[in-house]
């Protein structure tokens, strides 16, 4: 599992070779990269048939099109047919023409090119926009950045001076970031295969609900992903990365998949264990000795900040599990999804969720001030100053969570949808403060 490029082991530790090593990074940066492009063109979720546009449409951007006024009649331009009797552009999945229309004639008052050559380019481009909506809306990007933000801010817990932030840690942390972001999407795709018919009351814009995808586009795609996750895993040969990317895909699996004994969503408390077993504890530690032991090959020592960050975050998990099926109360209670907002109500987990956070904010500023960095005349002033901003920090996230809760409106789903996310960018803030903690 230990292939390398222009890195090998000398003495125990891990040096670059001759070549360049951001070439090295490149190289490992670009296959990923490569892969999940080629993926884009597998997925069949748009309808070339939606992406075009009407004839009166094009006439309102300066298209001139001028047809015969004979008895109706059918042309077919570049694969695509146009039928007099209606004005309408249809794909024709069987065929492509070989001749353009006669009928069909564009006049670009600046180009003067026939019809075909920039409404083709338009249509190609509005088709390609729409296949990264659906994939940016499939992927849950909010889960994504969390997993990104996660993972770099634990990666710099192991930085012990400006002299590791080399291209041998970016490269680690590039590795572990692109294995973890492939592996987000196949859970998080997962679950919405399993779950079409609640996210259609739900999250009715996600693709599998509203029919941009079919069932075994999300298949395919999720299936594709957890293979490039473990393909990265094994390129790599790191232990702790490979774990943490196993545990991950079993937790995330039993999560959703409806088999007898599985499909855990359905219990409240072994739901949201899952969740905290992936966010608290694999995140925390999995990949804080990936980038320790693996990358930098020092022994595994769990730190104050990790320490700190895993329960913090433990905190944080909890609220997620909770917070996460407010606003899907409607279709979880249709379904027999058992979750603490539908045996509890709304506005009791919504506060719960809400004092649970203001606890941990709390206990991080009393473990800040009374820290004995924040005193010791050992301690560097850079480092007095960034505990201190750790303090403020969470002072200021805490106030504006409780200024915040008190101004929502407990009846309106569009509200509570937007501070879910609120609590999502609080998780990405946390993560910002954690390297700060000394």
């Amino acid at each position: 599992m230990d292939t390398r490029c222009a890195i090998y082991r000398s003495q125990d530790k891990r040096i670059l070779g001759s070549e360049s090593p951001w070439i090295c990074l490149f190289f490992r940066s670009s296959l990923p990269l490569l892969l999940l492009a080629s993926l884009f063109l597998l997925t069949d979720q748009v309808r070339p048939q939606e992406a075009f546009d009407s004839l009166e449409s094009l006439q309102e951007r300066g298209f001139f099109v001028l047809k015969t006024y004979q008895s109706p009649v059918r042309r077919s331009v570049q694969g695509f047919t146009w039928d007099s009797s209606n004005h309408q552009l249809n794909h024709n999945r069987r065929n492509f023409a070989s001749k353009r229309t006669n009928d069909l004639i564009h006049a670009n008052a600046t180009s003067g090119h026939p019809l075909g050559s920039q409404p083709e380019a338009h249509n190609r481009l509005k088709l390609a926009l729409s296949a990264i909506d659906a994939f940016y809306r499939f992927s849950r990007p909010h889960t994504v950045i969390g997993t990104a933000m996660s993972i770099v801010s634990v990666s710099l817990l192991s930085v012990e001076s400006l002299s590791d932030l080399s291209p041998l840690f970016l490269t680690g942390l590039l590795e572990a970031v692109v294995a973890a972001l492939f592996m987000n999407i196949y859970i998080v795709g997962l679950n919405q295969v399993f779950d079409i018919e609640i996210d259609k009351v739900n999250k009715p814009s996600l693709p599998l609900a509203s029919g941009e995808y079919s069932p075994r586009t999300g298949i395919t795609i999720i299936l594709s992903f957890a293979a490039l996750s473990f393909g990265v895993a094994w390129f790599v040969g790191s232990w702790p990365l490979f774990w943490a990317l196993f545990v991950s895909f079993i937790l995330g699996t039993a999560y959703s998949i409806n088999l007898p004994l599985l499909r855990w969503k359905r219990f409240a408390v072994v739901a949201a264990l899952c969740i905290l077993a992936v966010r608290a504890v694999i995140v925390q530690v999995a990949f804080f000795l990936h980038m320790q032991t693996f990358v930098f090959r020092r022994s595994a020592i769990l730190s104050r900040p990790l320490i700190f960050a895993t329960a913090f975050m433990t905190f944080f998990s909890v609220v997620i599990a909770l917070f996460k099926d407010i606003p899907d109360l409607e279709g979880d209670r249709i379904f027999g999804i058992r979750s603490y907002t539908v045996r509890l109500g709304q506005q009791r987990v919504f506060w719960i969720c809400v004092y649970l956070l203001q606890v941990a904010y709390s206990v991080a500023i009393m473990i800040g001030a009374t820290s004995s960095c924040l005193w010791s005349k050992i301690i560097t002033v850079e480092d007095k100053i960034l505990l201190a901003l750790q303090i403020l920090g969470h002072a200021v996230l805490a106030l504006i969570l409780w200024s915040r809760a008190n101004s929502l409106d407990l009846t309106s789903k569009a509200a509570i949808t937007s501070f879910y996310m609120f609590i999502w960018k609080l998780f990405y803030a946390e993560y910002l403060l954690i390297p700060l903690v000394r």
